[in-house]
Formats: structure tokens, sequence, C-alpha cells
């Protein structure tokens, strides 16, 4: 049995529900016993070397898992797409595994196929579940599997081993990432995009779309083939150029693993693969996600868990990533998918809306990944607040290493939209950017890619509206202008330097894009032009947004110099009058001003004895400011009789709408 001394049990919340906590990992455990028997979870999760198609001894053997099926065939433009007697599928085993040899001449690289499976009063084209390269026909727009037998990748670093303790994660979107509207590749990204987030000192990149997905403008969220690189973008081989480059810029990457749902298309999906619904999924309503048109896997199945824990192994191995972004585990954890469920009350963590089953694969699925690479970063996305799901397996915890922060952007888009400057409350600044649970590490944001999409506002764009097209040359002079900019800087920075150890910014968000994203669809005649990131407006030196670039820059810097993440905050002052926010971190102090339209001069802060000097300052001329505060000035902190106490204090010229950063000086 587990010890029971834990942090996340020894919780005064958490302690009436100890015994269903322990049950949770009780069942997981036995879970993986009976999945593995003697093998280890790491052996367990290879079905991908299994299933598929694959070179043995100088022969092709491909293999599949259709139960429900009667008849496969293999048909390919090497077989004309005829059903051919020496291209039909033998059933090998009651659990429903067919297999086929072919000659090693029959088949070359780059030949399309598919499979036809007939089942007891129906057939249909199928690709293969476990394939790993897809790709579309122009003309025609259908999806066929492609084997991809190339020579072996050569990679350059072999031997990245970079463990991310305080992740500055970049997100991004391989296909919109460039200039002009059209689908960027692989290899571009890695030549002209990478290098720019190099250059802004993220440390980790997270990379939506990866994984093969049929519609372009679901963001990769309407998976349809889990081991197959999305080819939109490239091949295999140049994806794993993307990667070496990410390592050689000492940069990790994790890409999005959408194991919440998949899409329901048959042609190009699991879905009715073998003429059933519930070979992959759930059976009826339960398998049918209705808000997000999609499926459901049934969790309960040894034979999905073989899928989707292979399909974790997969990716580490294939393609050497350092780790995945978990979307959708909300869905994932409650039968109702968390839909309209105003979580408020612990007990609704351990009532019989919790899929156990869907929990026991998170608790699998990152006991493997961490087996496999210890280094490795998982990170998920709830909005329940499940506790326990990114505490260390060994404490009762689910074992992410980490969760987004997804009250966050709520808080500061509330703000912006609903209450005027001079009635932001400083305490509910303060307390909406650390209310966490102490034994969960989460990243916090000011904005993803959620608030980019038609039908929202990037942060800039909520902040400063139409005049972002109009008052952002270097001579403009605009008040909403002035107050976007001073606002968009305070609050990324505000969000950074009060997170539990990690931060995430979207693509373009850092020097103020000011465009949403649209993907092509009908309602926009399939154009590609905001399907794109106007990296130029950040070079352009006649324009405002490479003020915003610079402090972006800036601050990512200051935390890695100083890695003042790895201290927790210690409020100092909050001043709802003066709108004035201040406090201790790692060593340093931050010194917010929110006033609209007040600067404090000899603003008194009760510090420890000694010298300060001035660090970061988001009033400086190279940040766009108004360059109030001199530069290279220190602040020498002056005892005070307090009772029978003496303290010391420093006073500071606090302008309206700045953040300062001081140190004391050693």
């Amino acid at each position: 049995m587990k010890k029971i001394e834990t942090k996340l049990i020894d919780d005064d919340y958490l302690k009436p529900y100890f015994n269903a906590i322990r049950q949770r990992l009780d069942k997981a455990d036995s879970l993986e016993k009976s999945l593995t028997g003697k093998l280890s979870i790491e052996d367990f999760a290879s079905g991908h070397e299994y299933y598929g198609l694959h070179k043995k001894n100088n022969t092709w053997i491909f293999r599949e898992w259709a139960p429900n099926a009667t008849a496969i065939f293999l048909v390919a433009d090497f077989n004309n797409w005829e059903e051919r007697d020496e291209y039909l599928l033998s059933r090998i085993n009651e659990k429903g595994d067919w297999e086929i040899k072919l000659p090693l001449e029959s088949i070359n690289h780059e030949n399309l196929y598919k499979l036809k499976i007939y089942w007891n009063g129906g057939e249909g084209e199928r690709l293969p579940s476990y394939t790993r390269r897809v790709v579309q026909d122009e003309h025609t727009k259908i999806f066929a599997s492609q084997v991809w037998a190339p020579s072996p990748y050569k990679w350059k670093i072999t031997d990245f081993k970079n463990k991310i303790e305080n992740p500055l994660i970049y997100e991004a979107h391989v296909g919109m990432s460039g200039e002009e509207g059209g689908v960027n590749s692989y290899l571009s990204f890695a030549d002209n995009i990478l290098p720019k987030i190099a250059d802004a000192g993220y440390n980790t990149i997270q990379l939506m779309a990866i994984m093969e997905h049929p519609y372009y403008g679901s963001f990769g969220y309407h998976v349809s083939n889990f081991f197959a690189v999305s080819s939109r973008c490239g091949t295999p081989e140049e994806f794993k150029y993307l990667v070496d480059q990410c390592h050689k810029h000492n940069i990790s990457i994790i890409i999005d693993i959408v194991h919440s749902h998949s899409v329901s298309n048959a042609l190009e999906g699991l879905g009715c693969f073998d003429g059933t619904e519930y070979q992959y999924f759930h059976e009826g309503p339960k398998g049918k996600h209705k808000a997000w048109d999609s499926l459901c896997f049934n969790y309960a199945k040894p034979e999905v868990l073989h899928f989707l824990l292979s399909n974790c192994r997969f990716w580490l191995d294939e393609y050497k990533v350092d780790g995945f972004r978990f979307d959708g585990v909300t869905s994932m954890l409650y039968f109702d998918h968390g839909l309209g469920t105003n979580f408020c009350g612990y007990d609704q963590y351990f009532d019989s809306n919790v899929d156990e089953d869907a929990l026991s694969y998170l608790i699998l699925a990152n006991k493997l990944i961490h087996k496999i690479s210890p280094n490795a970063m998982t990170v998920a996305e709830d909005v329940s607040g499940m506790p326990g799901l990114a505490a260390n397996q060994e404490d009762y915890g689910v074992g992410f290493n980490y969760r987004l922060a997804l009250g966050v952007p709520d808080t500061w888009f509330d703000l912006i939209e609903d209450v005027p400057d001079e009635n932001w409350g400083m305490g509910y600044i303060w307390n909406e950017l650390t209310n966490r649970r102490t034994d969960e590490k989460t990243i916090s944001y000011v904005e993803c890619h959620d608030q980019a999409i038609v039908g929202g506002k990037t942060l800039m764009f909520a902040l400063a509206d139409a005049e972002m097209y109009t008052g952002m040359g270097i001579n403009d002079q605009s008040l909403k202008i002035d107050r976007a900019m001073a606002l968009h800087k305070m609050i990324r920075i505000a969000t950074l330097s009060t997170s539990a150890y990690g931060y995430l910014n979207f693509m373009g968000n850092e020097f103020g894009h000011p465009e949403w994203i649209d993907f092509p669809r009908a309602g926009n005649n399939w154009s590609y032009h905001y399907a794109r990131r106007q990296w130029s407006l950040k070079y352009n030196e006649n324009l405002k947004f490479r003020f915003l670039a610079e402090f972006d820059k800036a601050m990512i810097d200051l935390e890695k110099q100083t890695n003042y993440l790895k201290s927790e905050p210690r409020i100092l002052l909050v001043d709802e009058l003066a709108k004035i926010l201040c406090f201790e971190r790692g060593g340093l102090i931050f010194i917010y001003n929110f006033n609209p339209s007040h600067s404090s001069t000899d603003f008194q802060i009760q510090v420890p004895p000694g010298k300060y000097e001035l660090l970061l300052n988001s009033d400086d001329k190279q940040f766009g400011g108004f360059d109030r505060i001199a530069q290279n000035q220190q602040y020498i902190s002056q005892p005070i009789e307090q009772g029978d106490s003496i303290i010391h204090t420093i006073k500071v010229y606090s302008p309206t709408r700045t953040i300062i950063v001081l140190k004391r000086k050693k």
C-alpha cells in the first residue's frame, strides 16, 4: 500500500476524500497489472510496432484490429485499387487481429493504400488505425494512407536532456506561422520562425495540430490519424528536422495530444471502423460529444488503452518530442464532459459524474511517459480544478507535471471588458493570480489561441480595438494606444511574475498581433488571409509593435536570469486607493501602479534593509514608454521606528500604469 503521509492528502479539504483518492490509485495499479501481465507498461505500449505496415525479414507485414470484420482487403495503387485474393487479410485470433504478408518488391515507398472492410450487413473503405502517413489528393480531396519507407533520418542532436523546471512556453501552429496566407511548412518554421522564438527567450515550444486531421479549421483538435504527422506541413523527416532544430536551440518541444475525443469521420478516422460504433468508442449517445461533434473513447476497453498508450510512446520514440499538452482533460474526466457544470465544491470531484476509467488512463499515461522519458513534460488542460491532477503519483496525484491556469485569462478579459480602470481591485487581482493549490504546479497565461480565433479578441485588440489600425505608427498620438500598450505590458508581466512555475504565450501575441485567426472555411470563401502571422510588424521601425516585443523579451530574460519562479510570491503592499500592488519574489520586488491617472511620488514600501537597483521599467523609452523614471538609479532603505521595532522602507516614484522591478544589491 502507498504511503499515507503526503502533501496532497494532508490538505484539510481532501482529508474526507482520502479513501476515494486511494481507491483511484489502487484501481489504476490493478488496471496496469491486468493489462501488462508480466510485461512492463513500456513494453505493453508498443502496439505501433505490431499493428500497421512494417518491413520484417525482407517481407512486408500488415496487421489490423477489426473484431467485427468478416473480410479485409488491402487495396492500393500497386494493385489498381482492386480487391484481389492475394491481398486478402487473414484473421489470426479470436481477439480480431487480421494479418497479411507480402513480398518486399510488391510495395514501394510512397505507394498509396487503404483497407476495404466487410462486415455483416455492410462494407466501407478505411484508413489503417495505426497508419503513420496520410496524404490528401489535391484534386479529389480524398485521403489515403501512404507507404513511407525512406532512408532513416539521421538525428543531429541525440542526447538532448533539457529538463525544464520553469517552462516559458511559446504556443504555435506551424501551418499558420507564415507571413503570407497559406500553409507554412515544418522546414520553413524550423528555419525562419524558430529563430524568432529562440531570440524572444522562450525555452519551450508547444505545437498545435501535429497529428493528422481532415479539417484544417479544427485547429488540429478533430484528429483522424493519431500516429501520422499532418502532411499539410511536410513529411515525417521534415518534422524530425524541426524537432532537431528545437533541440539545437536548447528548446524543448511538446505537442498537443488529443485523447479526449476523435473525429467522427469514418472514411478518414476511427468512426464505424469495423462496422460498429463501439470498437473504440462508447455505444449510443454516450459515445458522441454533442458540443464538439466528435466521438468519445471508451477508456474501459483494453484495446483502446493499448491504442492510446502506444500513441504516447510512439511520439516520444519516433519523433523525440519532449512531452505533451493533453487537450480536453475536463471532457475526459466527467461523463457530462463538464458542459454547463459550475465546479464549486470538492464533492463534485468524487461523485458519480467522474469517469474513473478515464482517470485511470491518465494515471497510466503519465506513468508511461515519465518512465520512457524522465525529463518529459506533461501539461493538463482542465477547467474543473480536479485536485491532484498535477501532483506526483507518489503523493496520490494523477502525475501531470503542470496544469494550465485557465481562470487567469478570464480574470483579465473580464476586467478589461466589464470594469472601469479606476475600479480595478488590487486585492482581487492578487487573489485571482495566486489562487491555486500549493501542491500542484500551474502554467499561467493571459491569452492562448482560444482568445485569438474569430469571435474573440486578443489582449491588445481588446484594449485598443480599431485604433490598432490607425494609432500604432511611431509618431501617432493616441491616448487609447498609450493605455493599451501600458496595460499590455503590465498584464503580461503580472501574469508571469505571479505564476506557479510556468508561463505561456501564443504566437505573435507578444508583440500585440492585430489580427484574429480565421482558417479557410465556407464562411470566408476558403480564404487563408487570416491564417497567418504578420512578423514584419514586429520588425518595422516605424511601428510600435516592436516596443511590445522588446518588453516581452526583457521580462522573459529577467526570469531566466534570476529564476524567481522557483520561489513563492510574498505580498508586501496592496493599496486600493493608489491602485498599487507590490510583492516580493525570489529576491525581486515588483511594484505595479494600475492607477489610470495618478502617479505616486515618494511611495513608501517596507523592504529588507539595503540598497536596491532598478532591473526593469515598463515605462522605459525602449519599450514605448514615457521615460519618467531615471535609469540606473538606486533606492536606499531607511530605518523607521514602528512601535517597539524598527522597519526599513524605500521611497519610489511609481508612475501611472507602470511596473518596475527592483533587486537588492549584494
